[in-house]
């Protein structure tokens, strides 16, 4: 029986950026498929918030969509990671392995999440200036050094905001599914620190980690990465 990966992407990228990875997994003889998450194209525009859990409706459906009977193997880079997880935990029966890359699971209240919440509510109130847009994405790039919610449009703003409230830190000891963590040492985003957490709360997991390398495994250690996942599915 041959074997199925499906990759979910991060947060404002797309199918594209894997293409490397997939391609070079396939000529392995494993079948991979890269969906384009919702929100972050053109044609796929959200009509209203989603959450976490909208994402994992979604993700369920476009599965039934793609006809893979068998379990599959599942891997989800930082946002995609957070997705992935969830998806696990409310569908562990069909999923064979668990591959999380910078995932970004861990989203404890820190203060300074707290403070951005509370300043991204003080930013809407000035949506009616007709400068709104400009002086919004400044604001979140350089003051609030925040690039991620400063590009986001339309629905993926509130989106945004409803996807980095939920932390799964207590969640994942529930996890059962055999995972892989894959992580760069030199990650700012979801530090190695996030990764070695992760792995102590999921019984049955490993740790793989990638030296030197930060956030954007695929794009800048996209042979590593492969390598790593070849050895384990």
């Amino acid at each position: 029986m041959s074997k199925t990966l499906v990759i979910l992407h991060g947060w404002q990228s797309s199918k594209e950026k894997w293409q490397k990875i997939k391609e070079e997994i396939e000529e392995q003889g494993i079948k991979v498929i890269v969906p384009d998450l919702p929100g972050f194209k053109p044609e796929n525009e959200l009509q209203k918030p989603w959450d976490l859990d909208s994402y994992v409706d979604w993700f369920n459906g476009f599965i039934a969509s793609e006809n893979i009977a068998e379990r599959f193997f599942l891997l989800g880079h930082s946002f995609g990671g957070a997705l992935a997880t969830k998806f696990v935990l409310k569908y562990p029966e069909k999923v064979e392995k668990l591959f999380l890359v910078s995932a970004a699971c861990v989203r404890i209240k820190t203060l300074k999440r707290k403070i951005f919440a509370y300043f991204s509510k003080i930013v809407k109130k000035f949506s009616f200036l007709p400068f709104y847009s400009l002086f919004r994405r400044a604001t979140y790039k350089f003051i609030i050094r925040n690039s991620d919610y400063s590009q986001a449009k339309g629905f993926l703003e509130d989106t945004y905001l409803n996807i980095i409230k939920e932390d799964l830190s207590s969640d994942l000891i529930s996890v059962k599914t055999p995972t892989v963590l894959i992580w760069g040492n030199k990650d700012k985003s979801t530090p190695l620190k996030d990764g070695q957490f992760i792995k102590k709360q999921i019984r049955n997991s490993k740790i793989e980690i990638i030296l030197g390398a930060d956030h954007y495994l695929n794009s800048k250690n996209p042979d590593e990465l492969v390598k790593i996942i070849l050895n384990n599915l």
